[in-house]
């Protein structure tokens, strides 16, 4: 298949207007549309005590955001990736959120994270390679089918060369900005 940026620009255009089903999301993952159903409440919990320990012990002050629309690098022979990670953080300071489009650029943000559902493979393949290629600098993953948390770091534009995994249950420790170790105990 050859490269058409009109082509590109035609499903881009659609594909913003698209209206979810009630508590659905849709995002378009190199070149995919992926339909995601609205999570569990263990799904949730997760999170829950992701931003809880983010708010309360992170060095630098944090904004969170859940479900926030980021608009990514494109792969090769691809449009541009739209994802919506499960939590999206960045330094207060910057205000990332305020003002911020539906699909906001990359810039500042400070580590996206995932917990696994309905697609646990795009979780941990293909959610990394793109968040990477977006420059965000850390991608957070609970596992839940695999009972571990992994924090993917040194971005490039192949993926993220260093990966931390720990069994849920086992605190992981944060490199700056955040600098504490993420207990996971309550995961379980």
């Amino acid at each position: 298949m050859t490269y058409d940026p009109l082509s590109e620009q035609l499903l881009l255009d659609w594909f913003v207007t698209l209206d979810a089903p009630y508590g659905f999301r849709v995002e378009l993952i190199e070149g995919e549309l992926v339909l995601t159903p609205p999570p569990d409440g263990s799904h949730e919990h997760c999170l829950s005590e992701i931003a809880r320990q983010m708010y309360t012990r992170s060095r630098t002050d944090m904004a969170c955001s859940g479900n926030k629309g980021l608009a990514l690098a494109a792969a090769e022979s691809c449009p541009r990736d739209h994802m919506i990670p499960d939590g999206t953080l960045a330094p207060a300071a910057l205000r990332p959120f305020r003002g911020a489009g539906p699909w906001m650029p990359c810039a500042g943000i400070a580590m996206v994270t995932d917990v696994t559902g309905a697609a646990p493979e795009t979780d941990r393949r293909t959610r990394p390679r793109c968040y990477a290629r977006g420059g965000i600098p850390f991608y957070l993953l609970v596992d839940r089918e695999a009972s571990s948390i992994t924090l993917f770091s040194d971005a490039d534009r192949d993926g993220y060369r260093e990966r931390c995994t720990r069994p849920l249950g086992r605190s992981l420790p944060l490199p700056a900005p955040f600098a504490f170790d993420l207990d996971t105990a309550g995961f379980l």
